[in-house]
C-alpha cells in the first residue's frame, strides 16, 4: 500500500469556547474516526495509508480505527470498498465499523427488499449497484422489484452480513461515535437507531452540553465542523476527494484529509 503523507486539515467552521472541557479517551489508547466514505476506494486506500504512517511516528499505543458510516453509494466502487476493509479488519489494527443510513438501505435492499431498494435509487445506489457487477441496461430496464432481485444475485452474501453486524454507536471514554447524531436530552441507552442513522436538525442546532462529545457524520460540511458538543467529519468524499479522519489521544485532537 503507497504510503501518503499527513496533513491538517483546518476547520472552517469552529465554535469551540477558549475554556471548553477537556474531553479525554483512556490512557494509553489512539483513536482515528474516519468520515463517510460513500463508494471511494481511492480515497479510503489513502487515508488509511496516511493513518499508518501517522499512527507509527507517533510511538506505541492501542489503536482503534472507528468508520462512522456511509461506506456505499455515490461514489464509483462501494463494492471494492467493503472488500478492502473486509480484509483490513483482518489485519493488527482494530476496527468499528457503525451503521449509517445508506448502509442500512443498501443492505436491505440486497436481501430482496423491493421498498429499500426505490429507496436505493433515490440515494445514489446506481452506481453500488454497476460497482456489483449490474450493468447500466439491467439497471435501467427493469422495476424496483427487479433491481432488488439483481442486488440479491450479485451482493455477495458475506458483504451483507458485514454490513448487518454493524452497531449503531460506539463510546470510547468522553467520546461518543455515530453516524448522524443523537436526540438531545435523551442518554445513549434510550437512543432510538433511526436517529443515530437519520437525525440532521435537531441535533445540529442544539447548543448546549451532551455530556460527551459526539463525533459524527452524515451532514457534508466544507471542513471538520467542530463545535463545543460535537465534530462533524463528513466533507463530501464522493464529490469533493477530501475524505477526513479525526485522531484522538487522551486530550489532544487532530485532522487527516486526503
Amino acid at each position: 500500500m503507497r504510503i501518503f503523507a499527513s496533513r491538517l486539515f483546518k476547520s472552517v467552521r469552529s465554535a469551540e469556547p477558549a475554556a471548553e472541557r477537556a474531553w479525554t479517551i483512556p490512557a494509553g489508547r489512539r483513536v482515528y474516526a474516519v468520515g463517510d466514505i460513500h463508494g471511494r476506494l481511492d480515497l479510503t486506500e489513502q487515508l488509511i495509508g496516511m493513518i499508518e504512517q501517522d499512527d507509527a511516528e507517533r510511538g506505541a499505543a492501542e489503536t482503534m480505527i472507528v468508520f462512522l458510516g456511509d461506506l456505499v453509494d455515490r461514489g464509483p466502487d462501494s463494492c471494492g470498498v467493503i472488500d478492502f476493509l473486509m480484509r483490513y479488519r483482518e489485519g493488527p489494527r482494530e476496527c468499528v465499523f457503525l451503521a449509517g443510513n445508506h448502509d442500512e438501505i443498501f443492505a436491505r435492499a440486497a436481501s430482496g427488499d423491493r421498498e429499500a431498494a426505490a429507496t436505493l435509487h433515490r440515494m445514489g445506489g446506481r452506481e453500488t449497484a454497476l460497482s456489483y457487477g449490474i450493468s447500466g441496461e439491467e439497471y435501467d430496464r427493469g422495476d424496483y422489484g427487479d433491481l432488488a432481485a439483481l442486488l440479491a444475485e450479485r451482493v455477495p452474501a458475506a458483504h451483507t452480513r458485514f454490513m448487518r453486524s454493524w452497531p449503531d454507536w460506539h463510546q470510547i471514554g468522553d467520546y461518543v461515535f455515530v453516524h448522524a447524531g443523537i436526540k438531545p436530552d435523551r442518554p445513549m441507552s434510550e437512543q432510538r437507531p433511526g436517529d443515530l442513522r437519520w437525525i440532521r436538525s435537531a441535533f445540529l442546532g442544539h447548543e448546549e452540553c451532551h455530556g460527551i462529545m459526539v463525533v459524527h457524520g452524515h451532514t457534508i460540511t466544507e471542513g471538520p465542523d467542530i463545535r463545543s458538543n460535537r465534530i462533524g467529519i463528513d466533507t463530501g468524499a464522493y464529490r469533493t476527494g477530501k475524505l477526513t479522519a479525526l485522531g484522538l489521544e487522551g486530550s489532544e485532537r487532530w485532522m487527516l484529509s486526503t
